[in-house]
C-alpha cells in the first residue's frame, strides 16, 4: 500500500501545470526559492507551499548550502510513475492491437461472404 500512497503524491503534485515547471527548473540545476519564484507571477510563499508539496511527494529534496536552502530535483520518484504509465501504455497498446486483428477479421469474413452470395 506504501508504493500506491507514494504513486498517488507523485501523481497529485504532477497534476499542477507550476508544480511541473519547478520541477522543469530543478532539472537545468539545484536552486533557491527565490531562483525557482523569479518567473513566476507568484509569491515566494506561494512557490514554496508548491516546493513542500513536491516534497512530500518525495519529487524533490532540500539542503542547506551555507547561508541559502537549495531543492535539489529527485528522479527516482519520476522513474517510477513513468514506469507505472508504461505498464498501462503496454496493455492499451495490445488491446488496441487486439480490436484491429478483430475488426480485420470481421471485415474479411463479411467481404467474403458478400462475394459469396
Amino acid at each position: 500500500m506504501l508504493a500506491a500512497d507514494s504513486l498517488s503524491r507523485v501523481l497529485g503534485a504532477l497534476a499542477d501545470p507550476t508544480r511541473r515547471s519547478i520541477l522543469a527548473r530543478l532539472a537545468k540545476g539545484d536552486a533557491t526559492v527565490a531562483e525557482v519564484a523569479a518567473p513566476f507571477p507568484m509569491s515566494q510563499p506561494a512557490i514554496s507551499k508548491h516546493l513542500k508539496v513536491l516534497e512530500a511527494a518525495g519529487l524533490v529534496t532540500r539542503s542547506r548550502r551555507a547561508t541559502a536552502r537549495l531543492s535539489h530535483l529527485e528522479a527516482k520518484p519520476l522513474q517510477t510513475a513513468a514506469a507505472w504509465i508504461e505498464d498501462y501504455q503496454r496493455f492499451w497498446a495490445d488491446s488496441f492491437d487486439a480490436l484491429e486483428d478483430h475488426l480485420t477479421t470481421v471485415k474479411d469474413t463479411t467481404v467474403t461472404n458478400k462475394e459469396q452470395e
